[in-house]
């Protein structure tokens, strides 16, 4: 992607020994865990990623790079350089907040591991069981060709729980589709996430549906690009999730994410819209256009100021990288 404002969260995950990279964080990938940092286990130098993160933020390719690292239950260290605005006074920190985008995703699923372990939810359950409208699928002969008859044929199988969690339901994303599907999705409002009030060509076209039913019951209605269960495919299925979650909790999705993970998990700056009042630590988004990093969402006239038409379950969030850290930290527990 061509964001230079994300944050490289780099976290405390145990289990991997290593570094979660999100946004900017290819810079970084294909590196040792080893190469990046020097000392002693539980030590606070990262000289090597430091510099890393100097380099990139000084030559232009980023604006800010944010690293929060942890080993264990030690406490963090912070490597951050940048500006939350290039041009700006607020340095980027652990409390900046970015727009996580597809970052969101892994909390949704855990969302819904949440419902299935406390047997509110099958991992193999029929999607329809839950939203009937999805009971008779229609799918792609040919993937990305023609939506008319001549090209569908039933589904196989149901779309299972699993094959949401797992991108293998065989639905679609306007952002990696082509041709007549791809314009279906859009007409339907079947958009990913907000992006910006700034009109970026070819960035997520389309006015989004009113709410996650409505996502939900358009959705019901478009073909599926693979037969479910067959091929991993990246997809709006985890915004898809978010219905399914309100529907088995009984819960507005947002309410349910704020309730059972954020507050517990202590993750005081996770929204869907940042509060007016926490706008001042939003980072500016960038694009390179032409070569050039132009501002296309800068906080004072943020979108994520607004209430999104219906929470994104696979991309809308905002976070800091303290607060992903805390999520992070829980999984690993």
């Amino acid at each position: 992607m061509n964001y230079v404002d994300l944050p490289v969260s780099q976290t405390r995950r145990s289990f991997l020994r290593g570094a979660a990279m999100a946004g900017a964080g290819a810079a970084f990938a294909g590196l040792p865990f080893a190469a990046l940092r020097s000392g002693t286990p539980g030590g606070a130098d990262w000289p090597n990623l430091e510099k890393l993160a100097r380099d990139y933020v000084g030559n232009g390719r980023v604006a800010n790079i944010v690293g929060y690292l942890g080993l264990g239950d030690g406490d963090p260290a912070v490597v951050a350089e940048g500006r939350d605005t290039r041009g700006g006074s607020r340095l980027s920190d652990e409390n900046s907040l970015y727009r996580i985008y597809s970052m969101t995703k892994p909390i949704t699923g855990m969302a819904a591991m949440m419902l299935i372990g406390e047997g509110l939810l099958g991992l193999d359950q029929p999607l329809a069981e839950i939203l009937p409208k999805f009971a008779h699928m229609q799918v792609q002969k040919q993937y990305d060709g023609s939506i008319g008859p001549e090209n569908l044929e039933p589904a196989a199988r149901p779309i299972t729980i699993r094959h949401l969690l797992t991108h293998t339901a065989g639905l679609g994303y306007s952002i990696v589709q082509k041709g007549p599907i791809k314009q279906a999705y859009e007409e339907a409002g079947l958009t990913p996430g907000q992006f910006s009030r700034v009109p970026v060509p070819g960035y997520f076209r389309g006015v989004p549906a009113e709410s996650l039913e409505i996502f939900a019951d358009r959705l019901a209605e478009q073909p599926l690009v693979y037969q479910p269960g067959t091929q991993w495919s990246y997809s709006v299925a985890l915004d898809l999730m978010g219905r399914v979650i309100e529907v088995v909790s009984g819960k507005a999705f947002d309410a349910f994410l704020k309730e059972r993970i954020f507050e517990p998990c202590g993750m005081v700056s996770t929204w869907f819209r940042v509060p007016e009042g926490e706008a001042h630590r939003l980072t500016t988004n960038y694009a390179i256009v032409g070569g050039a990093a132009l501002p296309i969402d800068p906080p004072a006239i943020s979108v994520f100021l607004n209430e999104p038409a219906f929470p994104y379950g696979g991309s809308g969030l905002v976070s800091s990288p303290r607060d992903y850290d805390r999520f992070l930290k829980m999984l690993a527990g």
